[in-house]
């Protein structure tokens, strides 16, 4: 059990691409946010909850914040994150890849590195949805989003794309791990549920 780590879960809100809140739709008998705190009180003392629609979480019963930076995809809440964890080293775990299990993320938080954020490449792309993220990017990454803000107003950004996050990754020189040989690795691990084809892929599999 980390005690000097915090778990900052990214519960987002209604997906564009599954028509509603998949945090809070349904694997067997509890909710995939359910499941992802299940995970997440197995290895961390901390935990907070990111959104923006707190309300669906205060049964929880966790501490539940908002992005700064509204609608600007995980980086944003990543940011929130970061702002209002009280411990250096964060853990982002999202409800996008409800088949990560304790011992993916024992492996990366134990991963030994000098530097800021800890992520995996594995299923053939970069996946910043279950990394180690330290305070000390916090500044670039305001600054980052305030720029983003700033280019979209202008014009000179038309679409989103999750707010150029492989474009801030570079920039902080991450530790990237390839874990696919390990013992315990799948790629399924990673597997993004966006859509509702997703779901019923993810469904499928046996849930209590």
């Amino acid at each position: 059990m980390y005690t000097d780590v915090t778990c900052v879960i990214l519960a987002g809100g209604k997906s564009s691409r599954m028509g509603q809140n998949k945090a809070l739709m349904k694997l067997g008998s509890k909710t995939v946010i359910e499941r992802m705190i299940d995970i997440a009180a197995a290895v961390f003392n901390e935990k907070i909850i990111i959104t923006n629609t707190p309300g669906d979480y205060e049964f929880l019963g966790l501490p539940v914040y908002e992005d700064i930076y509204k609608y600007k995809g995980p980086l944003a809440g990543i940011h929130s994150g970061l702002l209002h964890s009280a411990s250096e080293r964060n853990f982002v775990l999202s409800c996008d890849i409800p088949l990560m299990t304790v011992e993916m993320i024992n492996y990366i938080v134990d991963f030994p590195t000098d530097k800021p954020v800890t992520i995996c490449h594995a299923a053939g792309y970069l996946q910043p949805l279950a990394g180690v993220y330290s305070k000390k990017i916090f500044k670039a990454l305001d600054e980052h989003l305030k720029n983003f803000e700033r280019l979209r107003s202008e014009g000179k950004i038309k679409h989103k794309k999750n707010c150029g996050m492989h474009d801030f990754l570079d920039s902080v020189n991450p530790e990237i791990i390839d874990p696919e040989n390990l013992d315990f690795y799948s790629d399924d691990l990673f597997f993004n549920m966006n859509s509702p084809g997703d779901y019923e892929k993810i469904l499928s599999l046996e849930w209590e």
